[in-house]
């Protein structure tokens, strides 16, 4: 009896397989029995009437002959593979070609000639291999030509999960609080921080410990001696505000404060300041007054926001709002809301100007104290409070809002995180058409039924897709590409600080809760980069540089590099893309916060990179004889005559000293620089991957 069934599946698997014959066009394919899953097919011949076109693979672009044809549609998302790398055709030679689309209009997907290993009695092997992401209840066209060999083969077809994400933990034996994953020592590797609290002359004081990653993946285990008087209860940040080379930290509670320094070759760590007026939430490293240096930012719960600015390596404390004559926050300031009500910061570039915007989640109290706010950076310490008018102005509970550009379609999003209950909303960005106001689109992205609610939205690509995720209070929110999320519910860590804890090109996450842990990512075979960005005019770390990426395959992928992200953790300062089955980089471009611009063309993958300021030709401004600025000189306003192409670009003025003044999105071929002092300026856009630089004069 068991023999007759596997007699049965056999001929079952058989008649399967042979339902799914090759067609001698793609209009037959069409029509004939498609292929819904995984199988091993038989070419019998290549003499198909229709040759494939246009040819997506790589070496050669002579169409062939002759083809044969096969339509693929899955039945669900799927990373696909199709082989003729098979033993069998040893020495065989083909070449593949995988279109969607329509018969009458087919695109690229992709294509291969050589990719295989199975060399036969040839030297090499000239079998094809492909894979790609199939989206179920797509069709796809299998397309084989006699570009080199008409005779029959086999190939195979596979499916594998498409975005597949798990964690594997492990505990870290620490007993403090995690509060960060970051790079502490300057070796490029994220590190653990945690907070620890110790019973001094019967009160307690709050040192640290440091978990450095060793290039082994393995982890050494310091205590600092710090001494300060607050703890991390609400959060933490770090950064290199003195510009030694070493991160130096801020964290706090609801008594006040801590500015934790790094000492000389980050051996030992001391309390620089502290401050009992702020009941501390969220903490960022940024440069408030664009000066080219750190200053930290703490949101006050129950008054104004505090900040320390950084004036050559010396923090002076101010309130916004405070009337301080020498304060360098003017316009409408940073959160000046009497009773307070700041929660989570989050500074970004959200109109594409090239300079870090502050968004504000509050919580609690009356409406106005819990209306969110979005604080517009003018340049040089001026702010202008934009909520209303960008559509931002919720009255929503909410600790934290998670920003990034989750439709890859250039400029910053919001998922505005709901608090106790409260429903979530994703904001959409409206664009530079749209003057970067924002839509509501929480209905369409299937966010709605997600109701699991806390303090903690984060933004990050688990999966190295290409697409970033949300990190939402133990849970993840997988994008599926298309502006819509599924929510992964079970086995996820808890809230935690995001960063490559054993430096694979997935990111992992360190969590105190339920107890200190480490959830490191299984990943999968998707392609990455990593990118340390290394400021030399601006900040060290880069803190609120623009990086974007650009791949064939999914376009343009861009991230702010932040200090603070949600509500509690730091999360690494090394800026993460997923390539997905991209397997080249067309080019990376990094927007300095002192206007510098490099760009890096066709770097390798599955790699960290270091880039320094201005270590790329394009930053050496030359005057261009194709930028005309008239009249020059200008008293009010300044006219440019070009026939270069500056749709979309963004402008920076700088002074002689190469300090950046001024810098927004050019939505005209006139500027208004009529607030500029007396002297000699450049203008500087970028068109094209190039800088192109004129000086002028404001009279």
């Amino acid at each position: 009896m068991m023999k007759k069934i596997y007699i049965l599946i056999f001929c079952l698997a058989t008649l399967t397989m042979s339902a799914q014959t090759s067609s001698n066009t793609c209009t037959d394919a069409f029509n004939a029995t498609h292929i819904t899953g995984e199988g091993t097919f038989t070419v019998v011949a290549i003499d198909g009437s229709e040759a494939p076109t246009p040819i997506c693979s790589s070496g050669g672009s002579i169409v062939a002959a002759n083809g044969e044809w096969y339509a693929y549609t899955p039945t669900g998302d799927f990373e696909v593979t199709i082989s003729s790398d098979l033993v069998v055709n040893g020495d065989g030679d083909t070449r593949i070609q995988i279109y969607n689309g329509t018969c009458n209009a087919l695109n690229c997907v992709t294509g291969d000639d050589d990719s295989g290993t199975y060399t036969g009695t040839n030297t090499n092997s000239r079998l094809s291999v492909v894979t790609f992401t199939a989206t179920g209840g797509e069709t796809y066209y299998i397309a084989w030509d006699n570009r080199w060999l008409s005779t029959g083969f086999d190939f195979e077809l596979t499916e594998n999960a498409a975005s597949a994400l798990s964690f594997t933990y492990q505990s870290t034996g620490i007993s403090g609080t995690t509060r960060a994953v970051v790079d502490m020592n300057n070796d490029f590797l994220d590190d653990i921080v945690s907070v620890v609290s110790v019973s001094q002359d019967a009160i307690f004081v709050y040192d640290i410990n440091i978990q450095h990653q060793q290039a082994n993946g393995s982890f050494t285990n310091t205590n600092y001696v710090i001494g300060a008087p607050y703890s991390s209860s609400w959060s933490l940040a770090a950064g290199d505000y003195n510009a030694d080379g070493y991160n130096d930290l801020v964290f706090g509670n609801g008594s006040g404060v801590n500015v934790v320094k790094a000492g000389a070759n980050g051996a030992s760590y001391s309390l620089e300041t502290s401050n009992t007026v702020p009941f501390t939430q969220r903490t960022n490293f940024v440069d408030i007054d664009g000066d080219n240096d750190l200053d930290i930012f703490v949101c006050h719960d129950i008054a104004p926001n505090v900040y320390f600015v950084n004036d050559n390596n010396t923090l002076t404390y101010y309130q916004s709002g405070d009337g301080e004559t020498n304060n360098p926050i003017t316009g409408d300031g940073l959160g000046e809301f009497a009773s307070g009500g700041n929660y989570g910061s989050v500074w970004i570039d959200y109109d594409n100007d090239r300079d870090l915007d502050m968004f504000l989640a509050k919580c609690g109290g009356s409406e106005d104290r819990r209306k969110n706010q979005l604080f517009k950076n003018n340049g040089n310490g001026d702010y202008t409070e934009v909520a209303q008018a960008a559509g931002l102005a919720d009255i929503i509970q909410t600790w934290s809002g998670a920003w990034g550009d989750f439709d890859n379609d250039g400029d910053m999003d919001c998922f505005i995180g709901g608090y106790n209950g409260v429903a979530h909303k994703m904001m959409r960005n409206n664009g530079s058409g749209g003057n970067y106001t924002f839509t509501d689109i929480t209905a369409s992205t299937g966010l709605s039924a997600f109701t699991n609610t806390g303090v903690d939205n984060s933004p990050a690509d688990f999966n190295n897709d290409g697409y970033i995720d949300i990190f939402s209070n133990g849970n993840i929110l997988l994008n599926n590409g298309d502006m819509t999320f599924t929510p992964i519910i079970v086995g996820m860590p808890d809230t935690g600080g995001i960063g490559d804890l054993n430096n694979d090109g997935s990111l992992d996450v360190a969590t105190p809760t339920p107890s200190a842990r480490i959830y490191l990512n299984d990943g999968n075979s998707y392609n990455w980069i990593k990118i340390n960005t290394i400021g030399v005019q601006s900040n060290l770390n880069g803190i609120g540089a623009r990086v974007e990426l650009n791949t064939t395959g999914i376009g343009t992928q861009i991230r702010d590099v932040r200090s603070g992200e949600g509500f509690r953790y730091m999360s690494s300062l090394t800026t993460h893309f997923g390539l997905g089955l991209d397997s080249t980089i067309n080019s990376i471009t990094v927007y300095w916060p002192s206007g510098v611009i490099d760009i890096i063309n066709s770097p390798s993958i599955n790699q960290t990179l270091n880039i320094t300021e201005g270590q790329t030709l394009s930053t050496k401004p030359i005057l261009d004889e194709a930028l005309t600025l008239y009249p020059n000189p200008t008293a009010r306003l300044l006219n440019i005559r070009t026939s270069l192409n500056l749709e979309n670009t963004t402008y920076t003025i700088f002074d002689m000293k190469g300090r950046r003044i001024y810098n927004s999105e050019l939505k005209s071929k006139t500027i208004d620089v009529s607030e500029l002092s007396t002297g000699t300026y450049f203008l500087q856009i970028m068109e094209n991957g190039l800088l192109r630089t004129q000086k002028f004069i404001k009279e």
